[in-house]
């Protein structure tokens, strides 16, 4: 049985790029879209690539940008200078 996992953003310009690089990244995520807010929920496991954030952004990004806008989420974190991935351990 899987549990979903989600994270959830603030709606703003800056990002934009962070959640189109999740949902291209994790073709069954599911986006909701809320008054000033986007959640993001996947079967069991969800992963932000630090080089797909950046491709969409035209610079460099550090994985910890992505707490200036963070609103929840929930999972076990996983986190490497490349990869933040939301997962639930069994």
């Amino acid at each position: 049985m899987s549990q979903n996992v989600f994270i959830a953003f603030q709606a703003n310009d800056d990002t934009r790029s962070i959640i189109d690089a999740i949902l291209e990244d994790n073709p069954r995520a599911q986006r909701q879209d809320f008054p000033a807010m986007v959640k993001i929920d996947a079967p069991d496991s969800l992963v932000i690539r630090r080089a797909s954030v950046e491709e969409r952004l035209g610079r460099d990004w550090d994985l910890q940008e992505l707490h200036v806008n963070l609103i929840s989420l929930s999972g076990n974190i996983d986190e490497t200078d490349d990869e933040f991935t939301l997962a639930w351990h069994r």
